[in-house]
Order: C-alpha cells, then sequence, then structure tokens
C-alpha cells in the first residue's frame, strides 16, 4: 500500500520575495504607463556597480530637489533604505534598486493599501522605525534621567500622605518618567503591515518573522526629526507632478526663519529638547492621529515624481515627428494662498493642513475679517463674518500677560482694561502651559464647519470643529461627545450679563452655568465671572484680552484634553492680531458678496424711509419697534 509523499514548500531566499512582493505592488498598485515612466526615470538615475543598478543619496536628493539649506538629505534617504528592505526590515539599510524602490514609493505613497489589507496605524509605526536610531549612551542617559524623575516623583508622592496630587507638571508629558514596557510590548507584536505582505504572497507558513528590528530602546534625535518638520512643512501643498523647487521662496528671508519657527513649535509637542535628545515610539504613536493626521501625506505627491518621465511626448506622430504647435500663452496659476496677513502665511496653512484636510486650505483661503484693517470689534467682525457660508478658521496672537496674584485683581478698584478682564475669570489660576515669561507669543485657533451666528441659549458649531494651539507649541484639541458647548458670539446688550460678551469656544452658556464645566476653576456661575469650560478660548468684547484653559483633571467638556501636556494650564494674553479665514472657493464667495450688496440696499432704503409725521424721534421709535433700525440692525440716519 503506497503512501504520498508531503511535498513541502522550499523556502524563498529574501531576494526572490522582495523581486515577488515588488511584481505584485508593481501590477496592483500602479498603471503600466506609471511603470514605463518610472522604469525610464530609474535608467536615468541610476548608478552601475558591478552590474547593481542603484539610486544614491546625492541622486535621489537632486531628482526630488530638496534644498540643502534644511539638511534633510541624510534623514529622508536613512528613511527609504529602511522602506526598501521591506518586508526584510532586519536587512535594512538596502540598496535602492529597482524592485526596492517600488516598494519605497508604493509605501511612501500609500498605495499599499489596494493590496495590504492594514491601515495606517502600521505605517505609523515603520515610519518611525525609519527613523529612529539606537544609540545605547542616549538610552542609558534617557533612562537614568527617568528613573530618577521616577524615584522623586515616588518620594514626593508619599510625602504628601494621600494628598492630592500635584496639578501642575514640569514639562511635558511625553518627558515624564514612562514605563518601557509600553515600548517592549509594541515591540513584540509583529509588524501587521509586513504580515500582511508575506500573506499575500502566501509565505506566512513558510516564513518565521523573528528578527525585525526592536522599538525598545530606539529613539528619534530631535535634531533629525526637526530638519524632517521643515521637509514636510513645504512638500506639504505639493500637487501631482508639482516640483519642489516651486517653493524655493519659503527658503529665503523671514519666510525661512518662520518655517524654522514653525518647525520648532511642532516638534515641542513631542519633546522638551533641553530634557531629552529623542522621540520614543509611545509618544511618537500617540501623539502622531490626535495632532497630525496627515503630517506625512506631503510624501505621496513627492515620491510620485518618480512615475513622470520627461522622455514620454503623447505629441509625436507615428512617424516620429511632432506636430505643428500654437502656442497658447500659460493659464495663471492660482496661489496657494491668495493675500498673507499678520498670522495666516504659507509656513501656518501649511501647519494648518497637518490636522485639517489640505483640500479645505490650499488655495481656498479667504480673508474674511482682520483686525489690523478692520477693527477690533464685534459689529466688524460680526459684518464680514456672518455672511459666508462655508467652514472658517479663526486665529488669534497675542503676548502672554504677567502673573500677578487673581486676589489682587478682585480687590483693587480701577487698575485698567487687564484688571477688569482679570476680574471677569475665575479666582484660581493654572501655571502658564509653557516656560516663556511674559511677553511670549501665543496663537491659538478654531476650525468651525458651520456658518457664525448669535448665541442666545445655545451655542453653535457641529462636531468637526477643532480647537488648537499653533505656537509656542503645536497642540490640538477634537470635540467630546459630552455636550455641544462649541462657539458662542454673544454681543453687548443689557440683557447679557456683564462680562459675558464677546467670543467664547468650550465655554457653557451663562443661562446654564455648570458645576462640572469650571468648578474646579473657582467659577461661580453668577454675576460677572465667566464660566470656564474645562478645554476652553476666550476673547473679550473688545478683542483686546483672551485666555486659554485646560484643566486637565475636569471631565464633561466640549474639546477634549492634550494628549502631549497632561496637566493643568492657563494662559491669558493681550490680543495683538485677530484673524478669521474663510475655506471656500468662488461659489461662497460669490454668495457672500451677493449678501454684501442685498445688506447695503436694505441699509439704503430704511434710511430713505419717511414716515410721514414730522416727528423724527417717533418715527425711529416705532421703527425700532418694528425691528427695521436699531439693536444690531445698521439702519442709519432718518433724516
Amino acid at each position: 500500500m503506497g503512501q504520498a509523499q508531503s511535498e513541502e514548500r522550499p523556502i524563498p531566499s529574501h531576494e526572490e520575495i522582495t523581486k515577488e512582493l515588488a511584481h505584485k505592488f508593481a501590477e496592483k498598485c500602479f498603471t503600466s504607463l506609471e511603470i514605463y515612466s518610472f522604469k525610464d526615470v530609474f535608467k536615468g538615475l541610476a548608478d552601475n556597480q558591478q552590474n547593481v543598478r542603484y539610486l544614491k543619496e546625492d541622486t535621489v536628493a537632486r531628482f526630488l530637489e530638496i534644498p540643502d539649506i534644511l539638511g534633510a538629505s541624510p534623514v529622508l534617504f536613512q528613511m527609504i533604505s529602511y522602506m526598501g528592505a521591506f518586508p526584510f526590515l532586519q536587512d535594512a539599510p538596502a540598496v535602492l534598486g529597482l524592485e526596492e524602490m517600488v516598494i519605497v514609493i508604493t509605501i511612501m505613497t500609500e498605495r499599499y493599501k489596494r493590496v495590504l489589507a492594514k491601515g495606517s496605524t502600521d505605517r505609523r509605526k515603520l515610519l518611525y522605525k525609519s527613523l529612529a536610531v539606537y544609540d545605547r549612551k542616549l538610552s542609558e542617559m534617557v533612562g537614568g534621567k527617568e528613573k530618577a524623575q521616577s524615584g522623586g516623583e515616588q518620594a514626593k508622592q508619599e510625602a504628601t500622605d494621600g494628598q492630592e496630587a500635584r496639578t501642575h507638571a514640569t514639562g511635558f508629558a511625553v518627558d515624564e518618567p514612562g514605563d518601557e514596557s509600553d515600548d517592549v510590548d509594541e515591540e513584540n507584536e509583529d509588524d501587521g503591515l509586513v504580515m500582511a505582505a508575506f500573506e499575500s504572497l502566501d509565505y506566512v507558513d513558510v516564513f518565521k518573522h523573528g528578527n525585525a528590528p526592536t522599538i525598545h530602546g530606539a529613539m528619534i534625535p530631535a535634531d533629525n526629526f526637526r530638519k524632517l518638520i521643515m521637509l514636510l512643512l513645504l512638500i506639504a501643498p505639493l500637487e501631482p507632478q508639482q516640483k519642489l523647487s516651486q517653493q524655493s521662496d519659503r527658503l529665503v528671508g523671514e519666510r525661512l526663519e518662520g518655517l524654522r519657527t514653525t518647525a520648532e513649535s511642532i516638534l515641542a509637542t513631542f519633546l522638551n529638547v533641553e530634557e531629552s535628545p529623542g522621540i520614543k515610539f509611545k509618544h511618537f504613536n500617540t501623539i502622531i492621529p490626535a495632532s497630525f493626521p496627515y503630517m506625512f501625506n506631503g510624501f505621496n505627491n513627492l515620491f510620485e515624481s518618480f512615475l513622470f518621465s520627461k522622455n514620454l511626448d503623447f505629441t509625436k506622430l507615428k512617424d516620429g515627428t511632432a506636430p505643428p504647435r500654437t502656442l497658447h500663452p500659460p493659464e495663471p496659476v492660482q496661489p496657494l494662498l491668495q493675500n498673507e496677513a499678520s498670522i495666516m502665511n504659507l509656513n501656518v496653512m501649511s501647519q494648518l493642513s497637518f490636522f485639517i484636510p489640505g483640500s479645505t486650505l490650499f488655495r481656498r483661503l479667504r480673508l474674511l475679517y482682520s483686525g489690523d484693517d478692520d477693527g477690533f470689534s464685534m459689529g466688524s467682525f460680526e459684518t464680514k463674518v456672518f455672511n459666508w457660508r462655508a467652514p472658517t478658521i479663526l486665529l488669534v496672537r497675542g503676548a502672554r500677560l504677567e502673573e500677578e496674584d487673581p486676589d489682587r485683581h478682585r480687590h483693587r478698584s480701577g487698575g485698567g482694561p487687564e484688571s477688569a478682564f482679570a476680574a471677569t475669570l475665575p479666582a484660581r489660576r493654572f501655571p502658564p502651559g509653557t516656560r516663556g515669561g511674559p511677553g511670549e507669543a501665543l496663537t491659538f485657533g478654531v476650525y468651525i464647519g458651520e456658518p457664525w451666528r448669535h448665541t442666545h441659549r445655545e451655542c453653535f458649531g457641529g462636531e468637526d470643529a477643532v480647537l488648537f494651539q499653533l505656537e509656542p507649541v503645536h497642540d490640538v484639541f477634537r470635540t467630546s461627545s459630552l455636550n455641544r458647548d462649541y462657539v458662542s458670539f454673544r454681543r453687548p446688550s443689557p440683557s447679557a450679563p456683564a462680562g459675558h460678551a464677546g467670543v467664547s469656544f468650550g465655554c457653557p452658556p451663562p443661562q446654564r452655568p455648570t458645576l462640572q464645566a469650571y468648578g474646579r476653576s473657582g467659577g461661580s456661575g453668577s454675576g460677572t465671572i465667566i464660566p470656564l469650560g474645562p478645554v476652553s478660548l476666550v476673547l473679550d468684547d473688545s478683542f483686546e484680552f483672551g485666555c486659554f484653559t485646560h484643566d486637565h483633571g475636569s471631565r464633561g467638556g466640549a474639546f477634549r484634553n492634550s494628549v502631549s501636556r497632561r496637566f493643568d494650564f492657563q494662559d491669558r494674553f493681550e490680543v495683538q492680531s485677530l484673524e478669521v479665514w474663510g475655506c471656500g472657493g468662488d461659489a461662497e464667495a460669490k454668495i457672500q458678496a451677493e449678501r454684501w450688496a442685498w445688506e447695503a440696499r436694505e441699509a439704503e432704503a430704511r434710511r430713505r424711509i419717511n414716515l410721514g409725521t414730522g416727528d423724527i424721534e417717533a418715527d425711529r421709535a416705532l421703527l425700532e419697534m418694528a425691528g427695521l433700525i436699531g439693536a444690531n440692525r445698521s439702519g442709519g440716519s432718518m433724516a
């Protein structure tokens, strides 16, 4: 009786699997024309050594037009050399041959999603590993700091003997001592993207993935990440086939300094460079999805440059001759930003695109209101902004006020506008959110998806609203599902409680204050005290002062707590600039212009009204009762 022998599938080599994966990516993730173009581009760029064609660092940097002034070329080449070894990451860095570059482009442009059923989480881990380095001295230094901090915190906790813990951390949460077991757990798990690649090739049963590079002890050097951030800000608005050299005007003078400043604010989200030399994975993995979900989107169009060959000319006839060309003037290219202002510029817009989709921002922002040009008043604000029927972005920049004893504001009379504003805030005041002193520049903002309107008993705004800070540290506060107290706009009026007029975000309306929302801040909910929300931004009715509050220990707010600064803080500032930008195109601008024209005609018609009584004051009183003039109506003169 014969017995069939089972045939075991031979284990292929790393090179064979890489070629097979590259072939599958090429077939499933690219068109035949794109692959043809890429091969032509690679042929023109590659160096040849011992019959091996490959790309060098300076070749890649020159082709992608990476500016030397950024110093980002080595960082980028480290990333793609690591990606080129996929799925055998333990073999990194890889020689960037044809198959390796197919894999690199597939991953960097996120085209792998057409083949591998894995999402952004696995790519985020891969991106971290491609940027991270392992330095035993740095790791031991950071570990020693964490142990010392941990011991100090334990001693402090024992000294409190069960009393309330401190409310303000000395630095960012990412700099606090953490359990390294979090990194170990992440390390012991298989890379989902890598395993998906083997599953797609049906090699999961014959390949044991057990020697991948570890995360434990690795970190992204702060200087490397700073350089990469500057590059990401520069490439954020790139379109398909657009060259990076077209952004060269952003690399000179004040714009270059602004690019560096913006990068520093973003880097400060991940770590305090004075205390930590690098970024650990758990910090990177926590902060990126919350504050920078679209941070790496610029890589998509940058690496798609490899898919367009200059040698392809579709205008040639079959005999190889070119048809006669009719010269047409080039169509004007709409600028990324029609006009810059005191706060908004190309760097800020790129920074916004890290957490707001770029399709909403680039070439779609219109300046609706500027305090510098239109005056710092709620009336001007309303006139310019309320007719915009599309999403808006409010930006406010100010200088941090000097810390003072709040009780001093309570008991002294007069004292000027600053004291008057302080008197409307709860007595308890948290420490500042950053370590800068008085006068430090602070920039906050809000993205609002609904049109602006007056608030009476309820706030407005939807769940797509985003409260954020841009400098000196980048932070994003998404909406929560606990309440909908997103935006409030209240002009001064006899019916409004004193101090409650102005613009606020995340604060409950004064008609229904809640102890849960601001009890820890010392609010009373009555009189002139503004009921601050746990995470909130308040601007007074004169647009002269503002206050941002982050009550980390409280719950129930309209906006969620920070994921990078897990402590209580409050920033009070004097407003220097205030802007509102409309997110929309020509259609939205046309609707706004039509609305403005209609209001102008209505105002002119009201000015011409004459009831014929001969008593102008009586006529005015009658029109006010009818709601045609007075209050918030611009009726003009009846003379």
